[in-house]
């Protein structure tokens, strides 16, 4: 029962989120959308942060489940790692909030959000480093290159939401023309350095 009130209620914060921003999630309109007396949300969380966090924590969660789903039903740990990037980038502009919610500042500790972040992280790191054993990525630092190819993602969706990126605009491409075009200079890289001399 417990688990199911606190579920309800990060579904009820989710909502308020999508809806208006953090500055709509409050602890008390969290209790009524969820049905239950206005102290109850503090029985799951000290704060208003902390229930916060929680709704980081699984939409990460989340993000880590569809990765796994796509690594397995891809042929190939390359398009796997192109369709995750796409889905970023695609969970960015569906669900903005969530996303800047979900990779802004923490001040908060949350033991839920730290593992689920590191569970992330890592699913994301292990698909990088199959690519780059497939040959298809540089090699070096997997973590690095995760990075690099996160930070691509993430500031092509946040350059499209702002509408400083459009296929028909500015940049002259959306999101995922630029996953497309630094995943294949990565690869061009690879096979350059991985290629015999001509003699």
């Amino acid at each position: 029962m417990a688990s199911s009130t606190r579920d309800a209620l990060v579904q009820a914060a989710t909502g308020l989120l999508d809806d208006g921003g953090v500055e709509a999630v409050t602890l008390r309109e969290v209790g009524r959308l969820a049905g239950v007396s206005h102290n109850a949300p503090y029985k799951h969380f000290a704060s208003k942060e902390a229930l916060l966090a929680a709704i980081a924590a699984r939409e990460l969660v989340e993000q880590t489940v569809g990765l796994t789903r796509t690594t397995e039903a891809s042929p190939t740990p390359e398009g796997a790692l192109r369709a995750t990037l796409y889905e970023y980038v695609a969970w960015a502009r569906r669900r903005p909030a969530r996303f800047k919610l979900t990779f802004g500042s923490w001040s908060v500790e949350s033991p839920e959000l730290a593992a689920a972040a590191h569970a992330a992280q890592g699913a994301l790191v292990e698909l990088v480093a199959r690519v780059q054993d497939s040959g298809r990525l540089p090699a070096g630092d997997p973590e690095r290159m995760a990075a690099l190819l996160q930070a691509l993602a993430h500031g092509a969706a946040d350059l499209a939401a702002a509408g400083h990126l459009d296929a028909d605009g500015k940049g002259h491409a959306s999101p995922a023309d630029l996953v497309d075009d630094l995943l294949e200079y990565l690869n061009t890289a690879t096979a350059q350095v991985t290629s015999p001399p001509i003699t």
